[in-house]
């Protein structure tokens, strides 16, 4: 095997770079994963995961770990619901989705990021995962790596494998190629115990998805696990928006401040969705949206390569980016373990090829999702597209 002998650190345990760890740890392979936080309990989970049968499902099947994914994923999540801006539903199909059909391949299971982040770990040597590891830099040494941690002892690896996302530390060691800004950003908000604090938008979720459409703004919310719901203001804008506003006095951390801004700038938009501002546990968090090149393309090396965001950060707009990361993790190990390739040189640079061709696909189609969803016609739009499905 190519890895024989070989040292692998991972540079992040995100889904991405969990997945792989399990993958490659099923083959025998040396394998350590590197993560910032500083435990498993340190992060706040974003919102729900819709899995992929081709991908993000292909890469826990192959995991074995499909039987604990069915355990813990949100039965109904997927279920959704298209409104207008005065909250009118105009799409359902709450009625007749089935709550769990995995033999379906259309079927995109929910999960929380953090049941599916504790399913990987649980899979996992936890003597494999080393918390607290802030990457800083790494210099070449002999056929490997020396990676420098903040506080902690610098360690050699034979194969470096990014997974630390879009904003990856370890990227520009292998391209210069940046992402480029898509023209949206969007507003997170999450509101805890919903039922409770926000009972109108909650009895309107129904436990599944909504999807609001005007004036070329959405509204876009999930139902999490533990009675969470998380939303998005999504609109076009500069992509200094974010920036400018946190200078300009605009306090994320102000709900009465943010819910004037909701009233000034969805103009036209019902009053029911004050609720969302008004609950809102602070402090807001905005999101421009990037997308890497279309055509992006590097010299591969034998010692070194990307999954993920940190090598095809894309627009959410498709449902694809996790997905994408899981496929990275599947079809990475699978080169990196096979017979079929003399060096790892060769190895990385055929899973390089054929991850940038499909992050090419998914990503325009993101990219395209995402320009529907802002257009003047979005709603009629989007209404034809789930109503063909």
């Amino acid at each position: 095997m190519l890895l024989q002998d070989k040292s692998i650190a991972i540079i992040g345990g995100g889904p991405g770079g969990l997945t792989l760890a399990k993958l490659l740890a099923l083959k025998g392979a040396d394998i350590k994963v590197y993560e910032r936080d500083f435990d498993k309990n340190a992060r706040v989970q974003g919102s729900p995961l819709d899995l992929h049968d081709e991908s993000g499902l292909a890469a826990l099947r192959k995991a074995n770990l499909l039987k604990e994914f069915k355990n813990n994923f949100l039965p109904g999540a997927d279920k959704k619901l298209i409104m207008n801006e005065h909250a009118e539903i105009l799409f359902s199909d709450h009625d007749y989705k089935i709550e769990e059909n995995f033999e379906n391949e259309h079927f995109r299971p929910e999960i929380d990021r953090g049941a599916l982040r504790k399913i990987l770990l649980a899979s996992i040597d936890p003597s494999h995962i080393i918390w607290n590891s802030h990457f800083i830099a790494m210099e070449q040494k002999n056929d490997g790596w020396m990676l420098h941690f903040k506080n902690k002892e610098s360690i050699y690896a034979d194969i470096v494998i990014a997974a630390d996302g879009a904003n990856s530390k370890i990227r520009p060691y292998v391209t210069d190629i940046i992402p480029f800004y898509s023209g949206i950003t969007m507003l997170e908000g999450n509101i805890y115990n919903a039922e409770k604090e926000a009972p109108n938008i909650f009895k309107l979720l129904r436990g599944g998805k909504i999807m609001a459409f005007g004036n070329e703004q959405n509204i876009l919310m999930g139902q999490k696990g533990n009675g969470e719901i998380g939303f998005y203001a999504s609109f076009k804008t500069d992509e200094s928006w974010a920036k400018n506003n946190g200078l300009n006095g605009l306090n994320y951390s102000d709900r009465a401040q943010m819910l004037d801004w909701f009233k000034a700038n969805y103009t036209g938009w019902s009053n029911i969705w004050n609720e969302l501002f008004e609950c809102t546990t602070v402090p807001f968090i905005p999101r421009p949206i990037y997308c890497m090149p279309l055509d992006q393309k590097w010299k591969s090396l034998s010692n070194l390569t990307l999954i993920g965001d940190a090598a095809h950060v894309m627009p959410p707009f498709a449902g694809e980016g996790v997905n994408m990361a899981m496929l990275d993790a599947l079809e990475l190990s699978e080169n990196l373990t096979s017979d079929q390739h003399q060096t790892l040189l060769e190895a990385i640079s055929t899973y390089e090829s054929s991850m940038l061709k499909r992050a090419a696909i998914v990503s325009k189609e993101s990219l395209d999702n995402g320009d529907l969803m802002h257009a003047e016609n979005a709603l009629n739009d989007m209404l034809s597209f789930f109503s063909a499905h």
